[in-house]
């Protein structure tokens, strides 16, 4: 299993409609296994603002979900608005 981490800063009022876009994506993306998105709900100065937590069935479903269409526009959205960026990518 592949295990796919982001977190983010965001402009104000973005998080929480990234978030949204995020979950959404569950059952669009046929090699998403499962997806978690969440808001930060301690802002302290180590905060990201969005959490993403995705996981596959391998490194091709990975990929295919990097590609697909519906994830990319969900990328367009967030990197109008992300300021910073962190991710790690994990086999188990």
């Amino acid at each position: 299993m592949i295990t796919h981490i982001v977190l983010f800063k965001m402009e104000p009022d973005a998080a929480a409609e990234a978030r949204d876009r995020l979950n959404a994506l569950a059952g669009k993306v046929p090699s998403l296994r499962s997806m978690k998105a969440g808001v930060d709900i301690l802002h302290t100065e180590r905060s990201y603002d969005l959490a993403v937590l995705a996981t596959f069935d391998d490194r091709a479903g990975l990929e295919a979900y990097v590609e697909h269409p519906d994830h990319q526009l969900v990328v367009a959205f967030i990197r109008e608005r992300a300021t910073a960026s962190a991710a790690v990518d994990y086999e188990s």
